[in-house]
């Protein structure tokens, strides 16, 4: 689906006005939706760093947006993102659904149709972390010999992983984009239950943060490329049945996937004793060796994508 420029413009503006609708995101999460938009100010189109100032200045409106939405398919979208940055972070505050609210109303969209896909949404974000198959349990002194099998698993499971999320970012649906954070944090609490620690979803979004992985900010830079490149949307009855699409991806749900792996495992294997800035220095390092693997990997990437579906999204969040 390739939308109108002011289309495409609107249904950012609007996903970046969702980011903020509760007021109290974390200082380092606006600093990543900032990065963000830095990253997407080369494109003549939206000028993205231009849309951030405006939204954070209030100079654009709820209003504003709306009126810039002339197709059914361009309303129906930027709900449905919308409603996938607001739960981003797993959890949904009154501010939010009251945005997500007003949003519905203003665009005209079915009240039944759109409660369905926040249900949708909101199951893929608060699904438990400890869902799924955890393997090399309880590593720990006593288990040091078998710490060279377990750590080859976790290396399997990891690289798995990053594929699949790779894979994700090939499919047009909104919420196959929303699946990926909550894939990233089951991929942690297994790494941690290897390494004999027991993690909830707290500690994991903790995590994440300390590296520098944004939950809102990371979902905007995946479906940004996706909107941008015209990717998201009902493309072939739902599925990327072609390899084509695949310039539209940068692979950074890969490189992220693999490189948060990797630092959970380097974490976790040493006690939890590494600093803040040990963590993100490494974190940094892993990434841009991650980013080095994705053309090494693409084929991998694309036969996966081809193999998903709505349904099967569903299961791998689920941990079946």
């Amino acid at each position: 689906m390739n939308l109108p420029s002011e289309e495409t413009r609107a249904i950012l503006a609007l996903c970046l006005l969702a980011s903020f609708a509760d007021g109290e995101k974390h200082e380092r999460e606006r600093e990543e939706i900032k990065r963000v938009a830095q990253n997407f100010s080369h494109d003549d189109m939206v000028h993205l760093s231009t849309l951030y100032q405006d939204v954070l200045m209030q100079r654009v409106t709820l209003p504003d947006v709306v009126s810039r939405l002339q197709s059914t398919e361009a309303k129906r979208l930027a709900y449905e993102m919308a409603v996938c940055v607001c739960d981003a972070d797993g959890t949904l505050s009154h501010a939010e659904q009251n945005f997500l609210t007003k949003a519905r109303v203003a665009l005209g969209l079915d009240a039944g149709a759109a409660a369905a896909f926040v249900q949708q949404a909101q199951f893929i974000a608060a699904e438990p972390v400890s869902g799924g198959l955890v393997a090399g349990a309880g590593i720990g002194a006593a288990a040091s010999s078998r710490v060279a099998a377990d750590v080859t698993e976790l290396d399997n499971a990891i690289l798995k992983a990053a594929v699949v999320n790779g894979a994700l970012e090939l499919l047009p649906e909104t919420l196959s984009t929303m699946a990926i954070i909550p894939l990233q944090m089951k991929l942690v609490w297994r790494i941690g239950k290897a390494y004999g620690f027991e993690l909830d979803s707290g500690h994991v979004k903790d995590f994440l943060a300390t590296v520098g992985v944004g939950l809102t900010s990371q979902y905007l830079e995946q479906a940004g490329r996706k909107l941008l490149g015209g990717l998201l949307g009902k493309i072939g009855g739902g599925m990327l049945r072609g390899v084509g699409q695949q310039a539209v991806s940068t692979g950074m749900s890969f490189a992220t996937t693999y490189a948060l792996g990797q630092v959970a495992k380097r974490y976790y294997a040493g006690g939890r004793t590494l600093s803040t800035q040990m963590l993100k220095d490494t974190y940094a390092s892993t990434l841009q060796e991650a980013q080095g693997l994705r053309t090494r990997y693409m084929p991998d990437i694309q036969a996966k994508a081809k193999t998903l579906d709505a349904s099967s999204v569903l299961s791998m969040v689920r941990g079946a």
